[in-house]
């Protein structure tokens, strides 16, 4: 896995052959089906442990309130001290999310799905949530976790030891973020225009 995080740190999965990775490992190209089926399976895999990293920090930003000052400044800092950790993870992510082969596409989909949920439920705790339908609070924690992917590839865009562009990124995120809060914030201050209004 760690030999084809290396290799597709300039390609994409569809495009590395079996016998690549195999060469790089140093084995057969038969033995890379004692541990995948196929390149998908593969794939998949690297989705698995790439979201593993991430749980970690997402869970220790749901710890805080969301939406305060605070938080919108740590969750900047996190996502971008995490991505310079785990470049290659993020760049993987980054470039399978909408191409590629599909059941890679499908698991990188769940695993922000599995996030965005249970975010909402944590949003729909909080007294800011009150009056709010379920479907509404889903949406809300689909903008933070898109935010989340969107703040993370223009981390990752930026040249390793880029102190400036980063900090440029991080502004330009936590401004984001407050437009996204003061949204949800008077949401409800107004009836919402029915559909195809």
């Amino acid at each position: 896995m760690d030999a084809a995080l290396r290799l597709l740190e300039h390609q994409s999965l569809s495009s590395l052959g079996l016998r690549e990775i195999a060469r790089e490992v140093g084995v057969a190209p038969a033995a890379f089906y004692r541990h995948f089926r196929d390149m998908a399976d593969l794939g998949v895999a690297l989705v698995e442990e790439s979201f593993g990293s991430l749980r970690a920090l997402v869970r220790a930003l749901r710890t805080e309130a969301a939406g305060s000052e605070q938080v919108i400044d740590r969750t900047v800092e996190v996502i971008a001290g995490h991505v310079r950790e785990h470049r290659a993870h993020f760049r993987f992510v980054a470039r399978e999310r909408h191409g590629g082969l599909p059941a890679v596409r499908a698991a990188i989909a769940g695993e922000l799905a599995l996030f965005a949920e249970d975010l909402a439920h944590d949003l729909a705790r909080q007294p800011e949530s009150e009056g709010w339908s379920a479907g509404d609070v889903l949406m809300l924690a689909d903008l933070y976790v898109d935010h989340m992917v969107m703040t993370a590839t223009a981390f990752l865009e930026v040249p390793e030891g880029d102190t400036g562009g980063e900090a440029a990124i991080a502004r330009a995120a936590g401004r984001q973020l407050r437009v996204i809060r003061l949204g949800r914030m008077h949401w409800l201050d107004t009836e919402p225009p029915a559909a195809g209004a």
